[in-house]
Parts: C-alpha cells; structure tokens; sequence
C-alpha cells in the first residue's frame, strides 16, 4: 500500500460527507409523512437518527484509531470477537451493506433526472451513472479523493442554497408538537421512520473503511467522523424543516422526489425542474462515495482468505480492480430486480445489526484489551455506545413487528455470512 500517495483530512471528511448526504434525505420524507402525523414527529425522528450518528461516530472513531487497518467492520468484528463475524459483515457490506445504497442513490439520481428532463428514461441515467463511476475510480487513490472533494463541495453548496431559499420564501421552520405524538415514539410507524432516517445518515462510518490509504488514521479517521456527523446534523434537521414548511405534508406523502416537489412549491414549475437537476447531480457524490469505499471491503477479505484472493488483487496504483468489477454488477442487478423501499429495508436490517456490534464491540474489546493503544478515546464512554446500542435495537425490534418479511431476509442474509466463512475457510486451508 505504500506505493501511492494517501489522503489527508479534507478529503476524508469528503469522503464521510458524501457517503451521509445522499439518497435518504431526498427521498426519505415521503414515506415518513405517510406513516406519522405531524411535522414534530418528522423533525424527532430526524433530530433522533443525528444523536445515534454521533454515537456511532464516537465509538467507531475509537475502534479506527485502536485497529487501523482498511475494510470497517471488516475488521473489528474480527479483532473483537471472532473471525466468523467479520467475514459475515464483510459479506453484508459485498452483498448489500453499499451495493443497496448505491443502486438506491442511482434510482433516486434516475428519478430527479426524469423530473428535471422529461421524457427521459430514468432507468438509463441510473445505470449509466453506475457504470461511469465505477470507471472513474478505477484509475488511482488521488483521482478518487480529488473527485470526491469537488462533488461533495458541490452537494453541500447545493443543500446550503435551498435552506437559504427556504428561510426567505418558506414559511416558519418551528413546529411545535400535538396531542399525542410523544405516544406515537413507541409504535411501529416511528420506528419504520427511524429506519428511513437511520439509512439517511448511514456513512458517518465511512472512513473507517479507507484507513490504510489515510495519512495518520489515529488522528484523521476520528477527526473526519465526528466533523462530517456534526455536519450533517445540522443540515438534515433544517432542511427537512424547510420541506415541511414549503407545503402540506400530504405533498409529499409515499413520493421519492421530495426535493423536486419542496422546490417546486417555493419556485415553481421551472424552479422546481432546475432543483430536481441539480439534487440529480448532487447525488453523483453519493454514488461516487460508496463506489470508492465499498470495494476495500472485499479487498480485505481476499487479502485474509486465500480462496478469495481474487478481490484483494489491486493495480500498481493499489486499485482493487476486481472489487471494484463484482459491486458494480451487484449494484445494476439490484437496479434491473428490485423496488426503492424493499431495497432500503431488506439492506438496513443487515447492516444495522453488523453496525450494533461493532459499537458494542467498544465495550467489550475495553473488557478483554484494556492496555491496547487507543490514541482517541470514545467521549462520554460507557454511555455513548450504550445509547447508540439500545436505540438501534429499538428500531430494528419495533420495525422487524412492522415490516417481518424485511427483517426475516436482513437475518438469512446475516446466518449466510457466516456459513460462507466457514466454507471458505475450509477452501483456504485446501491450497
């Protein structure tokens, strides 16, 4: 890995920012509005998926400065707890863990484009899109980081201008709550919602895949964790404030172009197309994000199962080519197969659950290495991984009573991880 340069701060916290500020909070508000009552409600669960993000983010700043090596929960939930676990998050994150997020960003990039340009066909901007990202990171580390810098600068220039737009032409952003909605928190429809918003946010970990091409991980990773959750927070909470306050929620209800709609409701018709093309080309970061952290997964495992050593196979400019080839195809299988929301659900519970042991993982590799190097130290331990631990396991019990079928394919995707493990554990002690 020494063969080509790193990158520093600014380009890892691109890279986090891209990976949150995606498809969920342009297409997520649909279905929470359908589901709850009131904008207060909307506004918690948003508010809420933010605090468990920087739960997250504290605890896996922790593990990425005391096991710093490329492939995230790769590779703690092997240091941690066993190497059947971190084969099987590892195959979550091949199979579905960015493979579903970037198929979903690439159906919502079709959707906006269609709104902007009617006639067009969404479905080929989607797959187009995929294909050309793919071979774009498929040159060097500096091409990537310096294309995921110019992207993501672009994305959050353009959720600044619409909050921007909102305040002057929306109405007000405060919104108080109505009988009964602190009732509502402990239904199965918030914790649906929690789901949604919970994928909105997801990428406020992807740093800690890319560790070994980061300068200085011990200090980067967490730095670059914790700025781009902060971040995001922010931006989430008050821009989908201005959603709400540009029409009636039932605009929006069971629609994935939310940003379109609000835009079309403060600028009209036109306004609206010119936002719906500019959000579409705000979400090419997002794919670009995921398309360039997902493959070092894989690469990892290749490099720690001879029988998959093909994915660990990289270019002398350390480019995991293959990786790289194998999620792109899984990502126009999904496009070409499957629905936006079976996609969203059937990939969160997966990856909720591999993320649930890894904070919890926090805890328990305190209890078994308390003398390792932990050059940054998890604030507000034990209770900050504990918050995220329980609230996590809210929304995934709450919502596997809601939506069973979702929750009963995230757990055969989970039990088929780790029997692969042992078939190709069995296969690398072969050779």
């Amino acid at each position: 890995m020494g063969g080509f340069q790193k990158v520093g701060l600014v380009t890892c916290t691109a890279l986090a920012l891209a990976n949150m500020i995606g498809t969920g909070v342009f297409t997520s508000l649909g279905f929470q509005v359908a589901a709850l009552p009131s904008p207060f409600l909307v506004l918690l669960v948003w508010a809420l998926g933010g605090l468990i993000a920087f739960c997250g983010a504290l605890s896996y700043a922790e593990l990425s400065a005391a096991l710093p090596r490329s492939g995230g929960e790769y590779n703690f939930l092997s240091a941690i707890y066993h190497p059947s676990l971190g084969f099987m998050s590892g195959f979550v994150s091949i199979a579905v863990g960015f493979s579903a997020p970037i198929a979903l960003s690439a159906m919502a990039l079709g959707k906006y484009a269609a709104a902007a340009l009617p006639g067009i066909q969404p479905e080929w901007i989607s797959f187009g899109a995929v294909v050309l990202l793919a071979t774009a990171h498929s040159f060097s580390v500096r091409a990537s980081g310096n294309l995921q810098v110019v992207v993501t600068a672009l994305k959050v220039g353009l959720i600044s201008f619409f909050i921007g737009l909102g305040l002057l032409k929306g109405g007000s952003l405060l919104v108080s709550p109505t009988e009964g909605d602190f009732g509502r928190i402990f239904h199965g429809p918030f914790a649906v919602s929690l789901m949604f918003v919970l994928y909105a946010y997801s990428g406020w970990n992807a740093a800690a895949y890319i560790i070994g091409e980061v300068r200085d991980p011990g200090r980067t990773v967490p730095s670059a964790l914790l700025l781009a959750t902060v971040i995001v927070t922010i931006l989430y909470v008050v821009l989908n404030a201005v959603f709400l306050a540009s029409g009636p929620m039932e605009a929006f209800s069971g629609k994935i172009e939310v940003g379109e709609i609000a835009a079309r409701n403060l600028l009209g018709e036109q306004g609206g197309r010119l936002m719906a093309a500019l959000i579409a080309g705000g979400l090419i970061s997002s794919i670009s994000a995921m398309t360039w952290a997902g493959p070092r997964v894989a690469q990892a495992v290749g490099q720690d199962f001879s029988a998959l050593r093909l994915f660990a196979w990289t270019s002398p400019r350390g480019i995991p080519h293959v990786a790289i080839a194998v999620q792109t195809l899984l990502v126009l299988l999904m496009l070409a197969t499957s629905s936006f929301e079976a996609v969203l659900l059937y990939a969160q519970y997966s990856i909720l659950a591999c993320s649930f042991l890894t904070v919890l993982g926090v805890i328990v590799l305190r209890w078994r290495q308390p003398a390792l190097p932990r050059p940054f130290r998890c604030v507000g331990y034990p209770l900050t991984p504990l918050v995220f631990v329980a609230l996590n396991l809210f929304a995934m019990i709450y919502s596997a009573l809601e939506k069973p079928e979702h929750a009963l394919a995230g757990l055969a995707t989970l039990l088929l991880g780790i029997g692969l493990y042992f078939l190709a554990r069995a296969a690398s002690m072969r050779r």
